[in-house]
C-alpha cells in the first residue's frame, strides 16, 4: 500500500511483489488487492488534491518530482475538460494519463467521491491482473514484464474503445443538444 502510495516504483512492480508473497504464504490474495486498491487510489487522491488546492502553478514547478511532466498536465486537462468526468475511469488504463488524470479532476473540482468511486473501479482490475500475475510467478515475479505483455494490449485496447465509444456518446448527445436550441 505505501509503495503504491508513494510512487517511486512503477504499480506494476510492487503489485507483482504482493502477488509474490501471496505465492510464499506472507499474506492473502484478498488482503493483497485490497491493500493494493487502497494504495493505488490514496496515491490519486494525493494528486487530485495537489491539482485542486495546488493548481497549474505548483504542479508546473514541483510535478517532475511525481513524474508529470507539464505536457502531461496539458493534456489530460484537455481531455477533461472537453470530455468530462467519465474520462477518469478510462484514462487509468492508459500509461502516463493513468497518473496526469487527477490533475485536472482537482483543478476542476470534480466531487472527491465521484473521483473516488471512478478512481477505485479502475484500480481494482488492474490490481487483481498485477496480484495474480505475481502470485503465478512466483520466483520469477521480477519477470512480470514478460509475463504481463500478453495482457496490456487487450487491456489497453479496451480502454481505448471504451475512450472512443465515451467520446462519441457525449459529441452525439452535444449535437443533439445544439440541433435543439436552434
Amino acid at each position: 500500500m505505501l509503495g503504491l502510495m508513494i510512487e517511486v516504483i512503477p504499480s506494476e512492480i510492487v503489485l507483482a511483489y504482493g502477488g509474490y508473497l501471496v505465492h510464499g504464504g506472507h499474506i492473502n490474495f484478498i488482503g493483497a488487492v485490497f491493500f493494493g486498491v487502497v494504495g493505488g487510489v490514496i496515491a490519486q487522491i494525493f494528486i487530485y488534491w495537489i491539482g485542486r488546492y495546488g493548481g497549474r502553478p505548483i504542479l508546473e514547478k514541483y510535478g517532475k518530482y511525481i513524474l508529470i511532466q507539464k505536457k502531461h498536465i496539458d493534456v489530460a486537462e484537455s481531455w477533461f475538460l472537453r470530455y468530462g468526468a467519465g474520462v477518469i475511469f478510462t484514462a487509468r488504463f492508459i500509461p502516463v494519463a493513468r497518473h496526469a488524470i487527477s490533475i485536472p479532476a482537482g483543478m476542476a473540482k470534480m466531487k472527491l467521491s465521484k473521483f473516488i468511486l471512478l478512481t477505485t473501479l479502475a484500480v481494482i482490475p488492474w490490481t487483481v491482473l498485477f496480484v495474480y500475475l505475481g502470485m503465478i510467478l512466483g520466483e520469477q515475479w521480477e519477470n512480470i514484464d514478460e509475463k504481463a505483455s500478453p495482457y496490456i494490449m487487450p487491456i489497453l485496447l479496451s480502454a481505448l474503445a471504451l475512450l472512443i465509444v465515451y467520446f462519441l456518446v457525449k459529441w452525439m448527445l452535444s449535437s443533439r443538444k445544439k440541433n435543439k436550441s436552434e
